[in-house]
């Protein structure tokens, strides 16, 4: 599942769907990330006529693509593969991300976005508008949900063109059908095609951060997620790290800005040194070289497993009342995705999911155990 910061978890639906989004503020002043060089535009989700109104920018710039993805990292990082498709599908375009503010780094990281329209609200519901200034934009992309709200707000902005999958609440979106089933990279790929858009779901990788890792080679746990529903029971978290630590390694916790006494309670447990906890909530930059430089990441369906994905990082990720197949890590040697089949659960329930209590700590070392060993550093995109 995704999360609302670098480290933490998801949010209630739209319109029936499982996917909620955030309030919005004035575009930054300043670039994230110069355009990218790209491919030949698609024809149905085609530019304006040149010397149209909404193909202009103000002061006779770049015409621009609005894309509402107003959620937290581990959904930012899902939607990597669809940003970077559209940055080549309109290369001579702006392309502005309406997200948290505090995740601009990871946009910047993404090699897509060119810059960011804050947008957070409490509870992550659907923005109820965005501060967009000058002409409409030329395309509108829906990357966050597919109800009437979401929709609606950015159809309110008079786009040429609004990219969006088909609900019976908006008759005149003539997008695809939305399967509840499907994995989240996969569901924007899939919209993003329906409009003649190549897009590849693979291609979420993100560079190796300049910073050096704090912990370089350590196992991190993130004991931590969005909701109750989905975090492990703490004390078995501590039993994995005494375990590592028994047999050698470096265990280091990772936490949210408010999951501090979650990650005391296992540094506690564990008997972790002071060094070994980072809690607080690290910046971006941060928590990117920590999990690039691990030699394996263990946490909940949350953001930090996205971003292990992301840097390809060895990762066992917990799932409970949402399968893997739907929020899991890609096939692959490098990761292990732990859940006990069985009937979805609420994943912003408050008691831990069933499902999730029925991983041991015994069946995580395994999956360590058996998680590829670590190449040499891979450069990501």
């Amino acid at each position: 599942m995704p999360s609302a910061a670098p480290g933490a978890g998801t949010g209630a639906g739209e319109g029936g769907s499982p996917f909620p989004g955030s309030a919005g503020g004035p575009v930054t002043g300043d670039p994230v990330h110069p355009p990218a060089a790209g491919a030949v535009r698609p024809g149905d989700a085609g530019p304006a006529p040149a010397g149209s109104e909404a193909a202009r920018h103000e002061g006779g710039g770049k015409p621009r693509v609005l894309v509402l993805r107003a959620l937290g990292l581990g959904d930012l990082l899902a939607g990597v593969p669809a940003l970077r498709a559209l940055r080549r599908a309109y290369p001579g375009h702006e392309l502005v991300l309406a997200t948290p503010a505090e995740l601009a780094p990871v946009a910047a990281a993404t090699g897509a976005v060119d810059r960011v329209l804050p947008a957070a609200e409490p509870g992550r519901a659907v923005p109820r508008t965005l501060d967009w200034t000058g002409p409409p934009p030329e395309i509108a992309v829906d990357l966050h949900g597919n109800g009437p709200p979401s929709h609606r707000l950015l159809a309110r902005l008079g786009p040429l063109k609004l990219l969006a999958f088909a609900h019976p609440g908006t008759p005149e979106v003539d997008g695809p059908p939305w399967y509840a089933e499907e994995h989240e990279r996969e569901r924007w790929c899939r919209l993003l095609r329906a409009y003649g858009i190549d897009a590849d779901p693979t291609d979420l990788r993100l560079p190796r951060p300049h910073a050096p890792s704090p912990a370089p080679g350590a196992f991190v746990l993130h004991p931590g997620a969005g909701a109750p529903s989905r975090c492990w029971p703490v004390q078995r978290y501590a039993a994995v790290a005494e375990a590592l630590r028994a047999r050698g390694h470096r265990a280091v916790v990772t936490g949210g800005a408010d999951e501090a006494d979650l990650v005391a309670r296992l540094a506690k447990l564990a008997g972790l040194p002071d060094t070994d906890v980072f809690g607080g909530g690290l910046p971006y930059d941060r928590l990117s070289a920590l999990v690039a430089g691990a030699r394996a990441v263990v946490s909940g369906d949350t953001g930090i497993a996205h971003l292990a994905v992301a840097h390809a990082t060895p990762s066992v990720t917990l799932f409970g009342p949402v399968p893997p197949s739907r929020w899991g890590p890609p096939p692959g040697p490098r990761h292990r995705a732990l859940w006990h089949p069985g009937p979805d659960g609420d994943p912003h329930g408050h008691e831990t999911d069933p499902a999730l209590l029925r991983i041991s700590p015994d069946a995580v070392l395994d999956a360590l155990d058996a998680l590829d060993a670590p190449a040499a550093p891979e450069e990501g995109p």
